[in-house]
Parts: C-alpha cells; sequence; structure tokens
C-alpha cells in the first residue's frame, strides 16, 4: 500500500502573509515541516501543493518536489485533493505547513491506523491539549469523539464545555484520505459549518462521513501569528529533529 503525503501551502493567509517562508532557526517554516514529514517510515514520498512561484523558488532550496495548484482553493484539503489527481497513492496525507514540530512517528501513527483498518475512509491525527489557554485559544481546534473514536464534531470554541484534562483534545494538521475518499470530499459542497468554523474537516461530517481520531502522544505546535512564529522558535532551540536539519547542508539551485 502506497502513502504519500501533501503539504498546501500559500503566500496570501489571511492571519500571517507570507507564513510558510517565514524563518525559523534560519531555515523557512516550510522546510522544517518537508524534513520531519519525509523522515517518516510511512510515507513513500512527499510533495508540496503551491499557487505561489515563489514558494516553489523556496522549495528548490532544499530539494522538495513541488505540484503547481490554481488561486481559486479555499480549503486546503481541496489544494491537496487537485495535486493528487495525478499522483499514484493508496492514501494521501494532508500534512499542514504550519505546525514545524510534527514528529514522524505522529505521521506513521496515522498512516499505520488507516493500513490496518481498510473501513477508515478519512482519519485525522488528534492530541491532547494541556493548557488551559490553549483551550481556550481560537487558533486551536477542539475535538470531541463518540466511544468508537470517530469525531462527533470539531470547534474553535472550548468544548466539551466542562471537561476532565484527559478529554480535552486538540485536532493536528495531520488528515488521512483514501484516494477515493479524496476525490470524493473535494467533489462535495462546502457546509455552513464548515465556512462558520473554517474548518475543512467539518464537510466530511455534515455531509455524514465518518471521520476517525487516531491518538498521538507526541506534543506538535501551530503556528498561527507571529507570536506563535517566536513561540515555536523556542521550542525549536531544543529539538534533537531540528538540530539534525540545521547539520544538513541546504541544497542550492540556480
Amino acid at each position: 500500500m502506497t502513502i504519500i503525503g501533501i503539504i498546501p501551502a500559500r503566500m496570501a493567509a489571511s492571519r500571517f502573509p507570507g507564513k510558510p517562508l517565514a524563518l525559523l532557526c534560519g531555515r523557512p517554516m516550510l522546510e522544517h515541516v518537508y524534513w520531519r514529514t519525509t523522515r517518516a517510515r510511512c510515507l513513500a514520498r512527499v510533495y508540496i501543493a503551491t499557487p505561489d512561484r515563489e514558494i516553489h523558488e523556496a522549495a528548490s532550496h532544499f530539494d522538495a518536489p513541488v505540484i503547481m495548484t490554481s488561486t481559486a482553493h479555499k480549503r486546503a484539503v481541496d489544494r491537496v485533493a487537485e495535486a493528487a489527481r495525478g499522483l499514484q497513492a493508496d492514501i494521501v496525507i494532508n500534512i499542514q505547513g504550519d505546525e514545524p514540530l510534527i514528529h514522524p512517528a505522529s505521521l506513521d501513527l496515522l498512516g499505520d491506523a488507516m493500513t490496518a483498518h481498510s473501513a477508515i475512509a478519512c482519519a485525522n491525527l488528534v492530541n491532547p491539549i494541556s493548557r488551559d489557554e490553549d483551550f481556550r485559544n481560537p487558533n486551536q481546534i477542539k475535538v470531541v469523539c463518540d466511544g468508537q473514536g470517530d469525531v462527533l464534531y470539531m470547534s474553535r470554541q472550548p468544548i466539551p464545555s466542562a471537561p476532565k484534562p484527559d478529554a480535552r483534545l486538540r485536532q493536528m494538521g495531520l488528515i488521512g484520505f483514501r484516494r477515493d475518499f479524496l476525490a470524493t470530499f473535494a467533489a462535495l459542497p462546502p457546509t455552513p459549518l464548515e465556512v462558520a468554523e473554517s474548518i475543512d474537516i467539518l464537510r466530511a461530517l455534515e455531509h455524514g462521513f465518518k471521520v476517525r481520531a487516531v491518538f498521538s502522544p507526541y506534543e506538535s505546535f501551530g503556528v498561527d501569528t507571529v507570536e506563535d512564529l517566536r513561540a515555536a522558535e523556542t521550542r525549536l532551540a531544543g529539538d534533537p529533529l531540528t538540530a539534525a536539519l540545521l547539520r544538513a547542508p541546504e541544497v542550492k539551485k540556480g
């Protein structure tokens, strides 16, 4: 079974324009994400999907394959679906380009879950929320699940309203799709809750499809603001995977 990763990236992010190429420890954030994901055992290949020539040029400096996509997409998963059309894969993992602390083992947990359970058409990694401020932060997407481990709902609001500490879960920016379901998802019309919450995967839930939550114990960190970027740099400074990246020579093309 072939699993690939696709990182959607664009320069015109509303909250943080130019975010994919913002520097962390001297390297673009997108390079951190790409480098970490290529260390995952489950992925045969990782691609970057973008409408921006600037990102294409930057990616050439760290030897990442790029697929140019339409400028019309408003949702990351739709960009991933376009990029995946010309690729051979059984499972496609949407890897958000703004989580520079992604651990490769998290990707393997997702890939292994989908490989082991053929009934799972779509799965989203989740991990625990330990800090109260993160639980209240609208940039952290909260997740509630049913007894079988499928997602009931996701929101930027604190849900559940009075949780036990181990019930507080956040959506990680890693979503796995079986190839046929990714095409199905992209063909579905956007839904009211998807638009209201600005959460792509709610489209699947509102149309009646199941999304399996796959738990990861590995901490990650999403960058949504300049302040988040500074916090991410502090965390990356002591991270062994980052140290390995910074020791690696830059690939120069010109």
